[in-house]
Order: C-alpha cells, then sequence, then structure tokens
C-alpha cells in the first residue's frame, strides 16, 4: 500500500487512492487498496489516451468531464459486433431460467418480533409462535383472530394478509418457506427471519411461465449487448496498458473497472 502508483508520469496520490477505497467492497482493507488503486489507474489510463487522441465530449446528466471524456473515448475507440439472432437464440436456450416472469402469491403471516442479536428474545418468540401453531393445528380458521391479536406487524389489523407480492419482494428467509407450500397451508415449523419468528400461510400462488423467445429477445439483446461491451473494453484495455509504463497496481490482469 506504500508503494507509488504511476501511469506513465502521473503519479496517483494516496489520498486519492484511500478515498477512492469506500467504493470498493473487500475482504481485506489491503484488497480494497488494490481495487481501488486499480480503478484509479485505469481511468488515469483512459483520460491519457482521450488527451491524446483530442477527443472532446460534453457532460451528460450527472457526468463530471473525465467521465464524459471516457464515455467519448470508448464510444469512438471500442466497436461492437452486432447481435444476430442465431447467437440471440443460442444464449436463450442456454440460460431459459433467466428469462422467465415472476411468481405472484399471496401470503398471511403473525410475527413475534426479536432483534437477530437477542437471544433470549428470539427463543421467547419461538416459543410463542409454536403456541399459536398448536392453536392453528386444531382450528386453521383462527389463523386471521389470532393475527389481529397476537402479531406485531400492521398486517395484523387486516388478518395477517401481506397482499399480492412477487418472487423477491419479501426477505429470502420467509420466501423460501412460503414457495414451498401448497396454496392454503400453514407453514409446520416457525420461520425465524431478521425480523423475528414468524408464522406462515399461503394462501395463493400463480407460478411464472416461461418467456417464448420474441418475449424475451428484448432482454437478450441486451444482456449479449452488455457481456460484449465488457469483453471489448477489456481487450482495449490490455492494448493501451500493453503501450504505457504502469508502476504500483497490474492493469494486464485486472477486470474491468469503469463507472458504468
Amino acid at each position: 500500500m506504500d508503494t507509488p502508483v504511476r501511469v506513465n508520469t502521473t503519479e496517483i496520490p494516496a489520498a486519492a487512492i484511500a478515498a477512492e477505497m469506500q467504493f470498493h467492497q473487500a475482504a481485506t482493507p489491503e484488497e480494497a487498496w488494490t481495487r481501488a488503486a486499480t480503478a484509479l489507474a485505469i481511468r488515469a489510463l483512459l483520460m491519457q489516451e482521450a488527451e491524446r487522441l483530442n477527443i472532446a465530449a460534453d457532460p451528460e446528466a450527472e457526468e463530471n468531464m473525465d467521465e464524459a471524456l471516457i464515455r467519448a473515448l470508448l464510444a469512438q475507440e471500442v466497436t461492437l459486433p452486432e447481435t444476430d439472432e442465431e447467437s440471440c437464440r443460442r444464449y436463450f436456450e442456454a440460460n431459459r431460467r433467466r428469462f422467465r416472469g415472476k411468481d405472484v402469491y399471496e401470503a398471511a403471516h403473525i410475527l413475534f418480533p426479536a432483534a437477530p442479536d437477542d437471544a433470549a428474545a428470539r427463543s421467547k418468540a419461538r416459543q410463542a409462535a409454536e403456541e399459536i401453531l398448536k392453536l392453528l393445528a386444531a382450528d386453521p380458521g383462527a389463523f386471521a383472530a389470532l393475527a389481529r391479536a397476537r402479531s406485531a406487524c400492521p398486517s395484523g389489523a387486516n388478518g395477517g394478509k401481506l397482499g399480492q407480492q412477487s418472487r423477491g419482494d419479501l426477505v429470502p428467509e420467509i420466501e423460501i418457506f412460503l414457495v414451498a407450500l401448497e396454496p392454503g397451508s400453514i407453514c409446520p415449523v416457525p420461520v425465524v427471519s431478521r425480523y423475528g419468528v414468524h408464522v406462515l400461510r399461503l394462501d395463493r400462488m400463480e407460478r411464472a411461465a416461461d418467456m417464448e423467445f420474441e418475449t424475451a429477445r428484448p432482454w437478450v439483446e441486451r444482456e449479449l449487448a452488455t457481456k460484449s461491451w465488457q469483453r471489448a473494453v477489456s481487450q482495449y484495455l490490455r492494448i493501451l496498458a500493453g503501450r504505457v509504463r504502469i508502476e504500483g497496481v497490474a492493469l494486464q490482469g485486472a477486470a474491468t473497472q469503469l463507472v458504468q
């Protein structure tokens, strides 16, 4: 981390790298520093090339001038192949699971709140949920009344009903149980989430159908274009990095790190 970072004669100050680190999640400070230094070195490399080619640009939206010049440089220098129908169909067939609508369902719950780090409260909430499940085993129709009387969620006033949800709307620790239930059934075990302990009921489930190719094609084309762009920019960066002197970071093997 004490090694100076330079692109040709341009040195990237350590203070700038430290400020950039906040935008790069990493397991260690050293890794965050490397990612930040690499990102700034790439930006310096591109800015030098934009200056060499006399690139001109007007900033758009919230862009600053550096971002506008990099955008204009890449638009001029990076060429993307056309996405043909055969490539789209091949990608679609290989990734069918990615191209489907979202499951839609309706559910209800009874919440006993407990903070994740409060073991005593969690134990008490689980015990309360288990008591409710015993009552529901004898009388499933009592769910709404019990939700109104016991649930800490505002939905309790509506019998615990959460309304219509799409897959991904609820936190995963709840949804993974809900989508495994049969409509009309109550989850037989208490479900623990970041909010506490829940008693869950699935009321309705509509499974999404796979998209046909023509429906999915706009998404397919976008994904292929994004992948092509990333490959082309990575190749362009490797070419540029091979022409200049870079110290302190290794750009040849670095992943593309650009402000999108």
